[in-house]
């Protein structure tokens, strides 16, 4: 697991730190750019995430088909998956330029507002090359490249930090104004559109992906038989990564109608949070790898045997990472921000960080150990009656005191966090028993299959 986890973390934190960045950088211009965006981000990750999840849906298609080693037809499902991409880059960039159920949910003041809406507006232009640039990843992540997403994510984050710094204060030597939280919109559509424009020249010149005649043909035209295998699969993989991550970009939207203050401490927290997520989601993500290329191969009980390993991998080091983040937790969110007040609201959601990381860590090994066996539709159902029953609509009647019986050590954000750390540790547990079920039933196949090929 090791060779393929690494680079994925590498790349993942390359890719978090473009939020890091433009979190570090606006923290220090007020809390309502901050404010802008913890609830444009929010937007915006709802969006692109539900739509990147069917997009993922490449992964384990070519991941099994790559095992069996049929890599060929590997390569005409990356042409049939362009077709989706594009197809989604319409709609979801059409949602970022009207983003007033967002802007409702939040309920956030005028001048907020305005800061969300030119935010997402930039972003529209950047969700075509996000979702481009998926479809290199789930490619090259299935076939075990991750090195060669992780060179051109990190090639980008080389490109945003200057972009950033730059477009965020702006440059009066040159005449450039200060454009704040626009500012970082701004700098991450142009590192994305250069990681597609790099990623087309990787796959054009390295000889490796010439197996797979990705290049040369022409662009497939749709396949219907093949576009509709990879929906099957994707949309209710996107319905469940949308649940997920609605789950807690909500929780952003609804805590801003407590006020700039306690927004931009959860969007501090949060941050932090997303990069210690990114060690167990590498884990994941090598696990779901090597499972798919076992199953391909017809090997099921090496597949079995590396999703355990890979789950038990994961939660060990996210109870690690988690413990070492707490006992450090006042210097490291004096990095963010010097204002008291910020900080006194962000400390107390502190204390959920250990056991929301683990569950956090199990849920998804799990789920991507499902993927990989194409398992996408009833996890779907543990992430809505888990994220968002008890975790958005247990958080909200916490943090808002519903009722008016509700203990005052669970009001506002901190209600939010409790609940969202049961609703984790409630949807690992059930993806787990899933897993162990679908490895169970997958055992059960094989061997009436091997007992009617031994039968006279």
């Amino acid at each position: 697991m090791a060779p393929l986890a690494w680079p994925v973390l590498l790349g993942q934190l390359s890719v978090l730190a473009f939020s890091t960045i433009d979190t570090l950088l606006v923290a220090r211009i007020g809390a309502a750019d901050l404010a802008a965006l913890a609830v444009g981000a929010a937007a915006y990750i709802t969006v692109f995430i539900g739509l990147m999840g069917v997009v993922l849906a490449l992964t384990p298609i070519v991941g099994q088909l790559y095992g069996a080693g049929k890599t060929q037809e590997a390569g005409r499902q990356v042409h049939q998956a362009l077709w989706v991409a594009v197809g989604l880059g319409m709609l979801g960039s059409l949602l970022l330029v009207f983003p007033q159920p967002f802007l409702k949910l939040s309920a956030v003041n005028p001048v907020v507002e305005a800061k969300v809406r030119a935010y997402l507006l930039v972003l529209a232009l950047s969700l075509p090359a996000s979702l481009l640039f998926t479809i290199y990843r789930s490619f090259n992540i299935a076939v075990a490249r991750p090195k060669a997403v992780m060179l051109l994510q990190l090639g980008g984050l080389l490109l945003k930090i200057p972009l950033a710094i730059a477009l965020v204060y702006g440059v009066p030597a040159i005449g450039l104004p200060a454009l704040g939280v626009v500012g970082c919109a701004l700098s991450t559509c142009l590192a994305m559109w250069a990681q597609v424009l790099c990623a087309g020249v990787l796959l054009r010149r390295d000889r490796f992906y010439d197996r797979f005649a990705l290049l040369g043909r022409g662009l497939d035209r749709p396949n219907r038989a093949a576009l509709l295998h990879h929906l099957r699969l994707g949309l209710p993989l996107g319905a469940s990564i949308l649940v997920e991550v609605t789950a807690f970009s909500f929780m952003a939207i609804f805590i801003a109608r407590l006020g700039t203050t306690p927004v931009a401490a959860h969007q501090l927290v949060i941050n932090m949070v997303s990069i210690l997520f990114m060690v167990p989601l590498a884990v994941g993500n090598a696990t779901s790898t090597l499972v798919a290329q076992r199953i391909g191969a017809g090997d099921l009980l090496d597949a079995q045997r590396l999703g355990w390993h890979g789950l038990a991998i994961g939660t060990t080091v996210a109870a690690a990472l988690g413990s070492v983040v707490f006992f450090l937790r006042e210097p490291l969110l004096g990095l963010y921000t010097s204002n008291a007040q910020v900080l006194a609201r962000a400390l107390p959601l502190v204390a959920w960080l250990v056991v929301f990381l683990v569950a956090d860590a199990g849920q998804i090994i799990a789920a991507q150990v499902l993927r990989a066996n194409k398992v996408v539709s009833t996890p779907v159902l543990v992430y809505v009656g888990a994220l968002w029953g008890v975790g958005l609509g247990g958080g909200y009647l916490l943090a808002f005191n519903v009722g008016g019986q509700v203990p005052q050590a669970f009001h506002g954000a901190r209600g939010f966090w409790a609940a969202s750390t049961v609703a984790l540790s409630l949807a690992a547990v059930g993806l787990a028993l899933l897993m162990a079920w679908t490895f169970r039933q997958r055992a059960e196949e094989a061997g009436h299959g091997s007992a009617a090929q031994a039968g006279p």
